[in-house]
C-alpha cells in the first residue's frame, strides 16, 4: 500500500481552482445565517400556537404521590395541564432493547416515581411561554424523597436501591470480549504496567436548545413535527410508533440547527409529549428549553473510565491488554447502555500491534440526568491508549518515542487486523507521528523543559495518534442486533438543467449544502450555484440514517456523487443519442456538453435536460422520460481515519492554570470534498477536546442537585483556552468507499482531549504527580500539587 497521495497545508489547499472535490468553496448555508435570515425551531410562528412548559423534580429520586394543577389550571390562560397519567393514555412507552441485558421501559413522562434532578413530571399548556411559566410554578406535587444513588460504586453495591425498580440491578451491562490468548501474554510478561483514566460528566451544550413546534392537521390526520434533529427519519419512525399513528401521518421537518452533537438524535420524552397534545388539542403546540433545562435535563454524556493493563517484554513491545470499562448512564437510557463504552473497548488498541485482549463494560444506571452520545462517544480512547504507552515509558525507563515506534501499525503491515478484529486500511499512523517529530524540535523543547522547571515553570508536551472510526454500514450494526447504515439520495435535474437534491443526512453546522452542491456539480459537470440541496424534510429526503458517527462525507456525500453519476450517464446517453456521438466521447463541462477533443460544446445541458421531460420522442429506445434518480448506498462496515495531535502546555503552579502554548495537528481523512469545511471541522472538534481537558464538568452535591446549571458554573471553552491550531493533511484514499473518502469530526475531539491531558502528564512528571481524572482544572491541579512536600498555598 502507498502511503500517502497527497501532502500539502490547508493554506496551500484553498487555493485549488474548480468547485468539485478539493476546493474550499465557501459555504452557500452561511449567506442567510450571516443575515440573521436562518429559520431555527422557535423563528416558526403559527396561528392559534400555544406553548408548553414542564415541571420538574426538585428531588433525585422520590416517589409521586400526588399531582394538583388546581392552582395551575385557575391561572387565566392556562389550557391545560398533563400529567404522567395522562400521557400513558395517549402515548405508548418507550422500549430500549440490548442483546444480553435487560430492555428498559420508559414512561412519556413518569407515574411512580422521579429519577434524577429535573425529570419532567407534568406539562403545563397555555396561550404563551410567561404563562405557562408562572402556571408551573402553581402546580404542587407531593413527594417521598428516597436516597439517590449518585456514584458507580454506590450503583454497584449489593442491596442497592434501584433506580428503575423494574430491573434487577443498577448494573445493568456487564460483559467481557476476549481475544486470543491473554493468560499467556500475561504469564509470559517482563512486566505488567497498569494506569487508570476517567472522564467526567459533561452535556453538549448546542447553541440552540432543544425545541419542538407539531402541529396536527385534524382534517388530513396528519402531524407536522419542526424541529432540530440528527435523524429525521429515524425520529419520524418511532415518533409515529409511540403516538399510535401510520408513518405516512407523520412528517418530520428539521430547520436551521443551532448545532447539536448527538444530543438531538433521540426522540426526547418532552418532544414527545408535546407532540401528544398537540393532537389531543388540536393546536399547534411550541416547546423551546431554556439553558437551565438544557444543562440539567437533556442528555449529558461521558462519566466514563477505565482500568488498562498491559502486558509487555523488557523493550516495551506489547504483548497483551486488559481494560476493565465502567460507565454512568444516568436515569434512563436513550441509547442502548452499551454503546458508548462499548466503542472504547473495541477501539483501544488504537494503531498499536498486539493480538491477546480482553475488555470488559460495566454500566450502572443512577439518579443523574440520563447520558447519551455526545461527538466522539469514545474520547476516552485516544487518551487511555497513548497514556498506557507513556506509562510503559515511564516504568521502563524507555524513550516513549522509540516504544511508539516498536509498537505502532505501519503501512507495511497494512490491511492490519485488529485483536477486536477491524481491518485497518489506508492509514498513515506511523508516518503522521514520524512527520509531526520531524516539525517539532522535541529535543529542543526538553531542553526548555528543563530550565523552565528550575524556574518554577512546568512545561509539557503530548504526542496522540488518533484513530477515529468512520462509515458504521448496516453490516457493522448487524453485529450488535439491529439497525441499518445505509443511506439514500433522491436527485431531479429539471427541464431547465437546475438540479435539486435531497439525502437522508441532516445539517446541524457541517456544511452538508455546500459540500453535497460540490460533489453533485462534479459528477454533473456543472456548477455549485446550479445545485439546490434539501435536506432535514421526511417529505422530501429519502429514508436515510441521518447525522451520526462521522458518515456524512463517507455515507451522505457518497450516496449523493453516486445519484448524480447515475443522473449523468442518464444525460449523457440523451446527449449522444441527440448529437449522434458515442456516449464515451462526451463529457460534461460548465453545463455544457463536449465532444472529447473539440475546444467548442456540442449543446447545452438544458437542453438535453428539456428533452428529457418535454419531447420524450427523440429519446434514445427504452429510455424513459425524465432526469430523476433515486440511489441508496450502504458503506462499508467500518473504515478508519487517523491524525496525530501534538500539544504543548504549561502550569502554574500557584494557581493550577494550564495555558496551551501550541497545538497542531496532521489529518489523514483521505480525499477532501472541502479543505477549509474540514479544517473548521477540526478546529472546533479541538475545541471541545480542550473543553473537556480543561473546562467542563457536571457536578452533583450529594443529594443529586445538578451544581452546574448554569454558565457561571458550567465552564466552556472561549478564546482565552483555544489557541491557534496549526493544520496540514495528507490524503490516503479509502480503497473501499466513494471517491476514497472518509470521516473526520469525531476524531478532532478524541485528539484534543488525548494530547493536552498528555500534555498534563508531562508537565507533571518533573513533580511526580500523576493526573488521572479530567478536567485538569485549577482546582485538581492545585491539589496535586499539595501533596508533594513542602508545597503550600501562596
Amino acid at each position: 500500500m502507498t502511503s500517502s497521495t497527497l501532502a500539502r497545508t490547508s493554506e496551500a489547499a484553498t487555493e485549488q481552482s474548480g468547485q468539485g472535490f478539493g476546493a474550499s468553496v465557501r459555504r452557500t448555508e452561511d449567506y442567510r445565517l450571516l443575515l440573521g435570515t436562518g429559520t431555527f425551531t422557535d423563528d416558526l410562528q403559527l396561528p392559534r400556537t400555544l406553548h408548553a412548559a414542564f415541571v420538574r423534580s426538585p428531588h433525585a429520586h422520590a416517589r409521586i404521590i400526588a399531582v394538583n394543577a388546581e392552582r395551575s389550571l385557575a391561572l387565566p390562560g392556562v389550557v391545560a395541564v398533563f400529567t404522567g397519567e395522562d400521557l400513558a393514555e395517549l402515548t405508548a412507552p418507550g422500549v430500549m432493547v440490548q442483546t444480553g441485558a435487560e430492555s428498559m421501559v420508559m414512561e412519556t413522562l413518569p407515574t411512580r416515581k422521579v429519577r434524577f434532578n429535573g425529570d419532567p413530571v407534568a406539562c403545563v399548556v397555555a396561550v404563551d411561554r410567561y404563562v405557562a411559566e408562572d402556571a408551573v410554578e402553581l402546580v404542587e406535587v407531593e413527594y417521598e424523597p428516597l436516597d439517590p444513588i449518585l456514584t458507580m460504586e454506590s450503583a454497584a453495591a449489593p442491596g442497592a436501591p434501584l433506580v428503575d425498580e423494574d430491573l434487577a440491578s443498577n448494573l445493568h451491562t456487564q460483559q467481557t470480549q476476549t481475544f486470543g490468548d491473554v493468560t499467556s501474554a500475561f504469564a509470559g510478561a517482563y512486566r505488567i504496567v497498569e494506569a487508570r483514566f476517567s472522564t467526567q460528566r459533561m452535556t453538549h451544550v448546542p447553541i440552540e436548545p432543544r425545541g419542538v413546534l407539531a402541529v396536527w392537521d385534524a382534517g388530513r390526520r396528519e402531524l407536522t413535527f419542526h424541529s432540530g434533529q440528527q435523524t429525521a427519519h429515524l425520529l419520524r419512525t418511532n415518533l409515529a410508533r409511540r403516538l399510535r399513528l401510520e408513518e405516512n401521518q407523520v412528517r418530520v421537518v428539521s430547520p436551521d440547527v443551532g448545532g447539536a452533537f448527538g444530543q438531538k438524535i433521540p426522540l426526547f420524552r418532552e418532544e414527545l409529549t408535546v407532540a401528544a397534545l398537540a393532537i389531543k388539542l388540536r393546536r399547534p403546540i411550541k416547546w423551546i428549553e431554556d439553558r437551565l433545562e438544557n444543562l440539567t435535563a437533556a442528555n449529558h454524556a461521558r462519566d466514563d473510565s477505565a482500568w488498562v493493563r498491559a502486558a509487555v517484554d523488557k523493550d516495551g513491545r506489547i504483548l497483551g491488554m486488559k481494560a476493565e470499562l465502567w460507565a454512568d448512564y444516568g436515569a434512563y437510557a436513550f441509547f442502548t447502555p452499551k454503546y458508548p463504552i462499548d466503542s472504547i473497548g473495541w477501539l483501544l488498541p488504537g494503531p498499536y500491534k498486539f493480538r491477546d485482549y480482553e475488555y470488559s463494560i460495566n454500566v450502572v444506571i443512577t439518579n443523574k440526568c440520563p447520558a447519551g452520545t455526545l461527538r466522539a462517544p469514545m474520547a476516552l480512547v485516544t487518551w487511555a491508549t497513548e497514556g498506557i504507552i507513556e506509562r510503559i515509558a515511564r516504568e521502563l525507563k524507555l524513550d516513549p518515542v522509540e516504544v511508539r515506534r516498536r509498537n505502532m501499525i505501519t503501512a507495511q503491515d497494512q490491511p492490519y487486523v485488529s485483536a477486536t478484529g477491524y481491518t485497518y486500511e489506508a492509514l498513515t499512523m506511523w508516518e503522521g507521528y514520524e512527520q509531526m517529530l520531524g516539525e517539532f524540535d522535541l529535543t529542543g523543547f526538553r531542553a526548555r523543559q528543563r530550565a523552565a522547571r528550575a524556574d518554577d515553570r512546568y512545561l509539557g508536551v503530548g504526542i496522540a495518534s488518533v484513530l477515529e472510526p468512520t462509515t458504521y454500514g448496516s453490516a457493522w450494526y448487524k453485529k450488535g442486533g439491529r439497525g441499518s447504515g445505509h443511506e439514500a439520495a433522491t436527485i431531479k435535474v429539471e427541464p431547465s438543467g437546475a438540479v435539486n437534491i435531497s439525502v437522508g443526512i441532516v445539517p446541524t453546522g457541517q456544511g452538508y449544502e455546500t459540500t453535497i452542491a460540490q460533489v453533485v456539480a462534479e459528477a454533473l459537470g456543472s456548477r455549485v450555484e446550479n445545485v439546490n440541496v434539501r435536506l432535514g424534510d421526511t417529505s422530501l429526503s429519502p429514508y436515510g440514517m441521518g447525522t451520526r458517527g462521522s458518515r456524512g462525507a463517507a455515507a451522505g456525500n457518497a450516496v449523493a456523487y453516486l445519484a448524480a453519476m447515475e443522473a449523468r450517464g442518464k444525460l449523457l446517453r440523451i446527449a449522444a443519442h441527440l448529437i449522434g456521438e458515442q456516449v464515451d466521447n462526451l463529457e460534461i463541462r460548465d453545463d455544457q456538453i463536449y465532444v472529447l477533443g473539440e475546444p467548442e460544446p456540442r449543446l447545452p445541458l438544458s437542453q438535453v435536460s428539456w428533452t428529457a421531460y418535454m419531447d420524450p420522442f427523440k429519446l434514445p429506445p427504452g429510455e424513459q422520460p425524465g432526469l430523476e434518480i433515486h440511489r441508496t448506498y450502504d458503506p462499508p462496515p467500518m473504515t478508519f481515519s487517523n491524525a496525530t495531535h501534538l500539544c504543548v502546555v504549561e502550569i502554574e503552579r500557584r494557581t493550577g492554570r494550564v495555558t496551551i502554548q501550541d497545538y497542531r495537528v496532521i489529518e489523514d481523512a483521505g480525499t477532501l470534498i472541502n479543505p477549509a469545511i474540514v479544517d473548521g471541522q477540526i478546529r472546533g472538534g479541538v475545541a471541545m477536546g480542550i473543553g473537556q481537558a480543561l473546562l467542563e464538568e457536571v457536578v452533583y452535591d450529594e443529594s443529586g442537585n445538578n451544581q452546574t446549571a448554569t454558565f457561571l458554573d458550567y465552564l466552556i471553552p472561549t478564546m482565552d483556552a483555544v489557541p491557534p491550531i496549526r493544520i496540514s493533511h495528507v490524503q490516503t484514499p479509502n480503497p473501499h468507499t466513494v471517491r476514497g473518502l472518509k470521516g473526520m469530526a469525531e476524531g478532532p475531539v478524541q485528539g484534543g482531549l488525548a494530547a493536552v491531558m498528555l500534555a498534563v502528564q508531562d508537565a507533571l512528571d518533573g513533580q511526580g504527580l500523576t493526573i488521572e481524572r479530567s478536567p485538569a482544572s485549577p482546582s485538581r491541579i492545585r491539589a496535586l500539587f499539595r501533596t508533594v512536600e513542602g508545597d503550600v498555598d501562596e
